[in-house]
C-alpha cells in the first residue's frame, strides 16, 4: 500500500465509517505458501475501543482451511475508483492516474462455536435487513431445520483489528484549478466515476483549507 502523507485522512473514524460503507470485503490468508481469497459480507463493531469484524466462510473450504493452520487475516475494503486523464489538468504534460479508496485492516481471525455463529448470524442478517425484526430472511425468522442445516455447512469467524492502514488517493497532490477539472469529468462519465466525483467533492473543503 502507498503511504504518501496526502493520500492520509488524520481521522480514523472517517477510515472505519469507509469500512462500514463497504462491507463487502477480500479476505486473505495464507498456509504452506498458499495465498487464498474470498469476497465476504462483513460486520464491522466497535467495542470498548477495539475495532472486530465478523462474518461466516464456507465449512471445509481452501479459506477455512487456510485459517485453521496461520490465523493471521488480510481484509481489504475498497471503495469506487476510475480514471484520470492527465488531460484534465491545469498542466496535461504529466501522467494519467488513478483515483481510489482502500483500506488494509489486519488482525488475527479466530473462529467461533456454535453460539457464536448463530449470534453472528442473527446481527449480519438483521443489520443487512436494515434492522427489519419482521424480515422473513432474518436468522431468528427462519425455520429451525433450515438454520441447522445452514450452520452444519459454514463456519463464523470474528477478527480483532491489530492494524488498520489505508490510502483514499483522490488527487489531493493537484492544484484547486486541476482537481476541479477532475471532478468535472468523473461526473460527466457517470456511473463508478461519477462516485469518486462525489467523494472528491465532500472532500474538497478538507484539501484546499482556505
Amino acid at each position: 500500500m502507498y503511504n504518501l502523507s496526502h493520500f492520509k485522512e488524520p481521522d480514523e473514524q472517517v477510515v472505519v465509517e469507509f469500512m462500514k460503507q463497504h462491507p463487502f470485503a477480500m479476505l486473505i490468508g495464507n498456509a504452506d505458501g498458499r495465498s487464498v481469497a474470498t469476497q465476504v459480507p462483513l460486520m464491522i463493531e466497535e467495542r470498548e475501543g477495539k475495532l472486530y469484524l465478523l462474518g461466516h466462510v464456507t465449512r471445509k473450504q481452501d479459506h477455512h482451511l487456510v485459517f485453521e493452520k496461520n490465523a493471521e487475516a488480510l481484509v481489504i475494503f475498497t471503495g469506487a475508483h476510475a480514471y484520470v486523464s492527465a488531460t484534465w489538468y491545469e498542466n496535461p504534460q504529466n501522467v494519467s492516474t488513478w483515483n481510489y479508496s482502500s483500506v488494509h485492516a489486519r488482525g488475527q481471525l479466530r473462529f467461533l462455536d456454535e453460539q457464536g455463529l448463530a449470534d453472528a448470524l442473527r446481527k449480519l442478517s438483521l443489520h443487512y435487513e436494515h434492522n427489519n425484526v419482521h424480515s422473513a430472511t432474518t436468522f431468528d425468522n427462519l425455520p429451525e431445520d433450515y438454520t441447522a442445516r445452514l450452520m452444519k455447512a459454514i463456519v463464523g469467524f470474528e477478527i480483532e483489528v491489530t492494524s488498520l492502514e489505508h490510502v483514499f488517493k483522490l488527487s489531493q497532490n493537484r492544484d484547486e484549478k486541476s482537481y476541479h477539472h477532475i471532478i468535472d469529468h468523473l461526473k460527466a462519465e457517470g456511473g463508478e466515476a461519477a462516485e469518486v466525483a462525489k467523494v472528491m467533492e465532500e472532500r474538497k473543503d478538507k484539501v484546499f483549507k482556505k
